[in-house]
């Protein structure tokens, strides 16, 4: 059984929310054992990200990058890049923000950096935006038309789960195939 981590930070809610739906959507792949784990929970033991096949990054975007405390995650990591001890893992990623882009693009690249720099093998976002065969737009899966990674958009200030529901459903989709991602390729041990 391939072990997938869905490594986050949440500072109000609204990525904790999605990371639930990515894993909702990754648990109904079999032979596949998801976890939810806390950046900052992880940045204090790193050494137990060897335990796992394949990685779902999951922040927020602050001013056009990662949260502080997924960058003190991924600084964390130092010690098994030195090594390269996640090479040839799965990673994906995901961010939430207030605005539509609100430079999402820009935290989804650093990520996409962290895992090049651990030689760890990048799943993007095949969903197609549903919008264009006519789905209503709050409804279409990738609404925001990412295909580097899952974007979600949680209001200014709203509550932690008041998400249209298209980036619901695209964060159960997006789970469910970095699963079947790691279910198809062979990770060294």
């Amino acid at each position: 059984m391939s072990k997938l981590a869905i490594v986050y930070h949440s500072a109000h809610g609204h990525t904790e929310h999605i990371a639930r739906h990515v894993h909702l959507g990754a648990q109904d792949v079999e032979e596949v054992d998801t976890r939810l784990l806390k950046a900052e929970d992880i940045a204090r033991a790193p050494d137990e990200l060897v335990e796992y096949d394949g990685f779902v990054f999951g922040s927020p975007t602050y001013l056009g990058g990662v949260s502080g405390p997924f960058k003190s995650f991924m600084d964390s990591t130092g010690r098994l890049w030195r090594t390269q001890q996640l090479k040839g893992r799965l990673a994906a990623g995901f961010t939430v923000s207030s605005l539509p882009a609100g430079d999402k693009q820009s935290t989804l690249l650093s990520m996409f950096v962290f895992s090049m720099q651990h030689g760890m093998l990048w799943v993007g976002n095949p969903i197609l935006p549903e919008q264009h065969s006519g789905v209503p737009y709050d409804e279409a899966a990738n609404r925001l038309g990412s295909w580097s990674g899952l974007m979600a958009q949680a209001g200014h200030s709203a509550p932690a789960d008041s998400f249209v529901p298209g980036d619901i459903k695209t964060a159960r989709m997006f789970g469910r195939h970095v699963a079947q991602s790691l279910n198809r390729v062979s990770v060294p041990a």
